[in-house]
């Protein structure tokens, strides 16, 4: 069997068992009203917690990764975070470890917090919470979720969302993160 095909049956795989996992299920206020399997959650408009690291170097590069072709929301997309969504036995800082260390192979660092906000998209209503981290290891990229990353400088980042699909939920994390700095952001999000 060729690589790409075992590749695309793990991604598939990897799919179905995103699809299956338990995701923390919210009000308006952010009130936890249970666990939903996360397709159901989807399926039905129903609000869920989600997570989003911004993972910079000591030179201040953000790290921006482009998702799978197999992601059940923005496929293909270039994102500015890690992250997902939180299970329903996590709290939103375990979940923003787990992802960091699921996605980009990054452990054992410090997450600071930075906001709380709700977004919302088509298929996409959720509370949300950011984090930043800084590592200057090598990434380590969950191949079912990740096809590429590097860090590059927030003003190439600021231009490259004007030439490329970015998953609009980040750039809402890391627009508010910039604006809390007193950062310029050309568009919003």
């Amino acid at each position: 069997m060729a690589d790409s095909s075992i590749d695309n049956l793990r991604e598939a795989a990897h799919r179905a068992a995103s699809d299956a996992e338990e995701i923390a299920w919210v009000d308006e206020q952010d009130n936890l009203l249970g666990a939903l399997v996360r397709s159901d959650l989807r399926e039905r408009g129903l609000i869920g917690r989600g997570t989003y690291i911004m993972l910079f170097n000591s030179a201040g590069e953000l790290c921006v990764h482009r998702r799978t072709l197999s992601k059940a929301i923005y496929p293909g997309y270039w994102d500015v975070a890690a992250g997902g969504m939180v299970l329903a036995s996590e709290t939103y800082a375990e979940s923003a470890a787990r992802e960091l260390e699921e996605e980009l192979g990054v452990s054992g660092v410090e997450l600071t917090v930075h906001d709380h906000f709700f977004f919302e998209d088509t298929g996409n209503r959720l509370w949300c919470s950011a984090f930043s981290a800084v590592w200057d290891g090598p990434l380590i990229l969950q191949p079912e979720e990740v096809l590429e990353a590097c860090f590059m400088p927030i003003e190439q980042v600021l231009r490259d969302i004007e030439q490329k699909p970015y998953c609009p939920d980040s750039l809402a994390a890391l627009k508010r993160y910039l604006r809390a700095r007193g950062e310029d952001v050309a568009k919003e999000a």
